[in-house]
C-alpha cells in the first residue's frame, strides 16, 4: 500500500501557524504525506502580517504541473491564491482533477474585516474556481464577498447562505459560522442531498491563528486517506472528524507558548 499524499496550494506563514506550514503540519498529523505548491511569501508573526510577496501565475503553474506530472496527488487544499491570474490558473490545472477532490479555502478577507484579494479575483473564483472545487469552506465574511450579500448575523441565516453558494458550482460547502459568536461554533454542510448542521463547544482561547487553514487541510487529508484506500467520498462524516481534530487543537493551543499575539492551534496535540 502506498501513502495517501495531499497538496496544499497556498502562501507561506513564517510563525508557522497558517498557510502551508500549517497545512503540512496537520497533513502529517493526520497521516498523511503533504506536498505543496507555494502562491505567496508573507512577512507574519502572531500579531499580524507586515507585507506579502506574490508568486507569478506562470511560475505556479509550473509548480503544479511538474508536482503533478510525477506525484500521484489524492486530494488537493486550496488556500490564499491572491491574484486573478492564479486563480485562474490553478483552477485550469485542477479541472481534471489530477489532484484528487478538492477543498478550496477561498481566503478573502481578514480577520478585521479587510479585504485581501481584488474584486477581479473575487469574480475568478466565482466564475473559474468554484466549478472545479468539491468542497468549499468560506467564514462568514468569506460567504458574503462571494454572494455580493450581507454577512450572516444569526445560525439561522447559515443554511440560505450556505444553499445559495452551492448554486455557484461547487459540489458542497461547509459555511462557517464562528464569526457568530456564542456559546457553540455552529457551521452547516450543504450538499445535494440537503443541509446539516454540525456543532461543537465554543473553545475560549487566544490561540486562533491558522484555525481556518487547519480546518480545511485536515478535511483534504482525510479526503485524500478516503480517496487512497477506494472508498466513496461522503462529506459529513469527514467534517465531524476535522472538527474533532480542530476542537483538540484549539484546547491544546495555549500550552505551546508560541508568539505575543494570537498563537497557532496544536497540530500535535496529543502526539506530543
Amino acid at each position: 500500500m502506498t501513502a495517501a499524499v495531499a497538496l496544499t496550494v497556498a502562501g507561506s506563514d513564517p510563525s508557522g501557524g497558517a498557510g502551508i506550514q500549517a497545512d503540512l503540519k496537520t497533513f502529517s498529523a493526520l497521516g498523511v504525506y503533504g506536498t505543496a505548491v507555494l502562491t505567496a511569501l508573507t512577512a507574519q508573526n502572531t500579531r499580524g502580517v507586515t507585507g506579502v510577496h506574490l508568486v507569478p501565475a506562470g511560475f505556479v503553474g509550473e509548480q503544479l504541473a511538474t508536482l503533478l506530472d510525477d506525484v500521484t496527488v489524492h486530494a488537493t487544499k486550496l488556500g490564499m491564491l491572491g491574484t486573478a491570474d492564479v486563480v485562474r490558473t490553478v483552477a485550469a490545472a485542477l479541472a481534471g482533477r489530477p489532484g484528487g477532490p478538492v477543498v478550496c479555502d477561498p481566503v478573502m478577507v481578514a480577520t478585521s474585516g479587510d479585504r485581501l484579494i481584488s474584486e477581479e479575483a473575487v469574480d475568478a473564483v466565482r466564475t473559474d474556481l468554484l466549478p472545479v472545487t468539491d468542497l468549499l469552506t468560506p467564514n462568514v465574511p468569506e460567504a458574503a464577498a462571494l454572494l455580493d450579500v450581507p454577512p450572516a448575523t444569526t445560525v439561522e441565516e447559515l443554511a440560505p447562505q450556505a444553499r445559495a453558494l452551492l448554486e455557484l458550482g461547487p459540489a458542497a460547502v461547509l459555511l462557517k459560522g464562528g464569526h457568530l459568536g456564542g456559546e457553540e461554533s455552529v457551521d452547516v454542510l450543504a450538499t445535494a442531498a440537503g443541509v446539516l448542521e454540525t456543532r461543537r463547544p465554543r473553545v475560549r482561547t487566544s490561540s486562533t491563528h491558522g484555525t481556518g487553514c487547519t480546518l480545511s487541510s485536515a478535511l483534504a487529508a482525510l479526503a485524500a486517506r478516503a480517496r487512497q484506500a477506494g472508498n466513496v467520498l461522503d462529506w459529513a462524516p469527514l467534517v465531524d472528524e476535522a472538527r474533532d481534530y480542530l476542537q483538540a487543537a484549539l484546547q491544546a493551543g495555549e500550552s505551546l507558548g508560541v508568539g505575543s499575539g494570537h498563537g497557532p492551534v496544536h497540530h500535535f496535540a496529543g502526539r506530543w
